[in-house]
């Protein structure tokens, strides 16, 4: 019997009959959406993931095991290299010019959606562990304390933290926050153990509803009062002696003092990560919880300006950015670049949540699925330095072209920049060399500028760019 006859025929009759079960039979509960673990560790450069294959004294091997089995966005960076802008960037997917937190200090903008409030209205619990830095008075003037609910950016769940760990703790002792005010303290344990027992006491209860976990670690950002990194206890003898990245041992700083404590400290995230991942497991989680490894920006050892970051080459704009868990256990590795404003409406589709049409980031979900996504990303983002200068920049994948307001100026924005650095991704990595005003580059500065502009522009903002006028 053909297929025709038979769709004529019995067939029709035996297709009804399924049809008429089916509709009888008790109907498959929905699926659950996805909890979600975002984990920051600020200050993390991404070289120090040993995945990412750049540094031979890392010791990362539950990173490593993300990025194994799930997808290593090896080209991400931050839209701005300092805590608080970053992070406003991070939830609200804008540019942190338009957040109100261009640098440390100001409260994030209440008008804005953001990524606690919009899985929130989904049905999700939002919850925060460790440092926010996004309420007034965050920078180092005071404020570093407890957080008012209408600064907490939709974290209306849990709430244990402080604004500014770095001003409420130390490294073995210090107190955070409860949604309430009253104080949570801890002595004589790692800063990074005890903000991982909350976050494990938090996976291991009950939740009658999907959840959003934002934890938030210190470390290895440097004690401020201190001057310094602290990792573990006996860890900085560990590391006396190992890897120095060539883009800091190039240039002056205060990395030979540093490094041992930084990796020290970047090992003991790694071991937080891991203990995470076994209490998912353990819990019977681990199959739904997409699981989020990344850092605000990077470090550069003072071997750039006179702090650690705020500038605009790769020590302080790359960072690692890990995913694991539902639709992302992909076992591959993507090079397109991606940024931090990127991730919440990543965030959002991968739990199927609408995203807000005034977010200007954009989903990295279309580059898992094959090259001619991949051929079809803008590879290029925009950049915002304040603080250390005011200064805008454009990072392709193959060229960083930075412009800055030479007046000096320490503002939110500039009506004139001018050229200041061009460095070529491909040839010098490590950004040894800046080509800017050669007149072998003026052609391709001038094709940067022209998209450093449009980018600018998306980001609500009108400018005049100088061309450089003398070689560095």
């Amino acid at each position: 019997m053909n297929r025709r006859h038979f769709l004529r025929s019995g067939g029709i009759a035996a297709a009804a009959t399924a049809a008429s079960l089916s509709s009888t039979s008790v109907a498959e509960p929905a699926k659950r959406k996805p909890n979600i673990v975002l984990y920051l560790s600020d200050q993390f450069r991404w070289d120090f993931v040993g995945a990412n294959g750049a540094n031979s004294s890392t010791r990362t091997p539950n990173l490593d095991a993300m990025a194994e089995r799930g997808t290593n966005f090896s080209q991400c960076i931050t839209n701005q290299p300092v805590c608080a802008p970053s992070r406003s960037v991070l939830f609200t997917s804008r540019y942190a010019t338009e957040t109100n937190v261009w640098r440390n200090g100001p409260g994030m903008s209440q008008t804005l959606p953001t990524l606690a409030g919009e899985l929130r209205k989904a049905g999700y619990t939002s919850n925060l562990i460790g440092k926010w830095h996004l309420a007034p008075g965050s920078g180092q003037d005071g404020g570093p304390g407890p957080v008012a609910g209408q600064w907490r950016g939709g974290f209306d769940d849990l709430w244990e933290g402080s604004n500014a760990l770095e001003h409420t703790t130390h490294p073995y002792e210090g107190t955070i926050y409860d949604r309430d005010g009253n104080e949570i303290t801890y002595k004589d344990q790692y800063r990074v153990d005890f903000i991982t027992d909350r976050a494990e006491r938090f996976l291991r209860q009950a939740h009658d509803k999907p959840f959003f976990l934002f934890v938030s670690q210190l470390e290895p950002h440097q004690q401020n009062d201190l001057n310094r990194m602290v990792g573990p206890k006996g860890s900085a003898e560990r590391f006396i002696n190992s890897y120095v990245p060539p883009d800091l041992r190039a240039f002056p700083g205060d990395w030979h003092q540093q490094l041992p404590d930084y990796y020290g400290a970047c090992e003991s995230i790694d071991a937080s990560v891991g203990r995470l991942h076994k209490v998912l497991e353990e819990t019977g989680q681990k199959d739904n919880t997409i699981f989020v490894f990344f850092s605000d920006h990077g470090c550069h050892f003072m071997t750039r300006n006179q702090e650690y970051k705020r500038s605009t080459h790769n020590s302080s704009l790359r960072v690692p950015f890990l995913i694991d868990g539902p639709g992302f256990n992909r076992a591959q590795q993507i090079n397109e670049l991606v940024a931090i404003i990127d991730f919440a409406p990543t965030l959002l589709e991968a739990a199927g949540v609408a995203v807000p049409s005034s977010w200007k980031g954009r989903s990295v979900m279309p580059l898992l699925d094959g090259i001619e996504e991949r051929r079809s990303w803008p590879n290029r983002q925009l950049v915002q330095i304040s603080e250390s200068m005011t200064a805008r920049t454009l990072r392709t994948k193959d060229w960083t072209y930075c412009v800055a307001d030479i007046s000096g100026g320490k503002t939110s924005s500039s009506p004139t920049y001018m050229e200041w650095q061009l460095y070529d991704q491909r040839n010098d990595p490590h950004e040894l060399v800046n080509l800017a005003g050669r007149k072998e580059y003026l052609a391709k500065a001038k094709e940067l500028k022209t998209q450093l502009l449009e980018l600018m522009k998306y980001a609500g903002e009108t400018a005049e760019i100088k061309d450089a006028t003398l070689y560095h």
